[in-house]
């Protein structure tokens, strides 16, 4: 209970997470004052009906569900934002394979300062590290291919490279069976973008974190990134980054502008051109957006837009055609519906054909403000709720160490007590809000560590109380059914999105 689950990519990385393989890196602040907020400007002002936006929204929430914020980015002003509680616009949020793109641009500025070149073998820069016999596909391998998934390998390679267990992921990458020619197929790889990273600090000195401190996130006011290492003190590169929401727009609002930030010149024109072009088919181009093409480490999209991004929903689609940008955090399953909903009603919004009405504008202003991570669906306090207020429930034992809890009702509220091995913790947990709270948070099997968190709480049957817990620095909320029966407690616990079975190991225990 409140120890969810923050894998760092596919599941092919637990193993790695098993071996203790992850450790977040919190880059030095990328600002010494808090940056210039992008300017903000009303929708109709823009180009853009209200309406639209509107729907989009409805439409993901109806349909999909799990949005955490959006921020909708046109002619380099802020059209509209939102946030669905408790999540903020100061937090920050895991973006999974989002960070790939940053992973990527950090490769660009080396190669524009000469220190790569995208022709450059993988296996020249370890030499220490590679097999007793390299390979000719191995030998052919080069750093275009670990950009563009083309490695050569026929599966992804993350599994068996983060599970070395001498923690050297480099030499593990390098030790595998490459079945195919580089550049004749691609394959989803994140331990490709593991080795860019690693290529990067190899020439630089500099993990990704630092060498794009003062070349990208103190230049675009991106203050306090944290990326996931390697346990050689690597950035894992194909995940691992958490950033804000407005500093995911403001990354697509640099390649949008071409590399250019504030009249600087931030990323040569040529390598945001390369990056965001097709370099390898992955697809037939058919109705699914990961089928139009892949750059360097970029995906190509309908409607002339590319995008960075990562499980779950972690979005940063960038559209010429209309001058606009689109950042999204969320926690979804399906994340092909989430960019349905902006080819439906986004793209039709920016056409600068209908003027914007004044009810439009409030519609959209109410819903906005209105937003919120959905709570359990509340329903009056039973009988049941009286008979087992202040009496303690005692769990058989269990992987989260937790031995007991207390909960008292009163006027529709609950007054929950949760002890462990280690403390007893409060939550305060009302059915219609969302109240701000700490709790562990499992950043890999055997490391728990505090998080961020926030409760909701209701009756939502006779005989059934149901906690909400949402972490909302990361995509996961998890859900906790206490059922009461004849003095037995069981509780089921399951995720919203999951790299695995979103259920989680049942708590049993006894009202004493």
């Amino acid at each position: 209970m409140g120890s969810t689950p923050c894998r760092a990519t596919r599941r092919t990385v637990l193993k790695s997470l098993a071996a203790g393989a992850a450790v977040l890196a919190a880059g030095p602040d990328s600002a010494a004052s808090p940056p210039a907020p992008l300017p903000r400007a009303r929708p109709e002002d823009l180009g853009i009906d209200p309406a639209g936006i509107r729907a989009f929204v409805e439409q993901v929430n109806h349909k999909v569900g799990g949005l955490h914020s959006f921020m909708l980015l046109r002619r380099g002003q802020v059209a509209a934002e939102a946030w669905w509680a408790p999540c903020t616009p100061q937090a920050p949020h895991m973006l999974f394979s989002l960070s790939k793109s940053f992973a990527s641009t950090a490769v660009g500025l080396a190669v524009a300062e000469g220190r790569l070149s995208l022709d450059a073998t993988v296996a020249s820069f370890f030499p220490d590290d590679l097999p007793r016999e390299v390979s000719p596909n191995l030998a052919a391998m080069r750093l275009r291919h670990l950009l563009t998934m083309a490695t050569g390998h026929d599966k992804d390679a993350t599994g068996p490279t983060v599970a070395a267990p001498d923690g050297n992921w480099v030499r593990a990458f390098l030790s595998l069976p490459v079945e195919h020619a580089p550049g004749s197929k691609f394959v989803y790889n994140s331990a490709a973008t593991y080795m860019c990273s690693a290529i990067v600090q190899k020439v630089t000195g500099q993990t990704l974190l630092r060498w794009l401190t003062p070349r990208v996130f103190r230049p675009l006011g991106i203050q306090r990134p944290a990326w996931d290492s390697c346990p050689r003190g690597i950035n894992v590169g194909g995940w691992g980054l958490s950033v804000k929401t407005e500093d995911i727009a403001r990354f697509g609002q640099l390649y949008l502008q071409k590399g250019q930030w504030n009249g600087r010149r931030i990323l040569p024109e040529e390598w945001v051109a390369q990056a965001t072009a097709k370099q390898i088919s992955n697809g037939d181009s058919g109705s699914s957006d990961w089928s139009h093409g892949y750059g360097y480490q970029f995906w190509r999209c309908r409607h002339g837009a590319y995008r960075g991004d990562g499980a779950f929903g972690q979005f940063c689609i960038v559209m010429p055609d209309r001058d606009a940008v689109l950042a999204i955090t969320s926690g979804v399953p399906d994340m092909q519906a989430v960019m349905n909903a902006a080819w439906e009603c986004l793209l039709p919004a920016m056409t600068n054909q209908r003027p914007a009405s004044a009810a439009d504008s409030r519609a959209l202003a109410g819903l906005l403000a209105s937003l919120s991570v959905p709570g359990p669906a509340a329903r009056p306090d039973p009988p049941l709720a009286r008979r087992i207020s202040g009496r303690e429930i005692r769990f058989e034992p269990n992987g989260d160490g937790l031995e007991s809890a207390v909960l008292e009702f009163q006027r529709g509220e609950c007054r929950a007590a949760l002890r462990d091995r280690q403390c007893q913790r409060i939550l305060r947990c009302r059915p219609d809000s969302w109240t701000p709270c700490t709790l562990p948070r499992e950043e890999r099997p055997g490391l728990t560590m505090e998080a961020p968190a926030a409760v909701r709480a209701a009756w939502t049957a006779d005989n059934t109380w149901t906690l909400r817990i949402c972490f909302p620095e990361t995509p996961f909320v998890e859900t906790d059914e206490f059922r009461f029966e004849d003095g037995r407690v069981t509780v089921a616990r399951r995720l919203n999105v999951s790299f695995g079975s979103p259920e989680r190991a049942p708590l049993r225990g006894r009202l004493a």
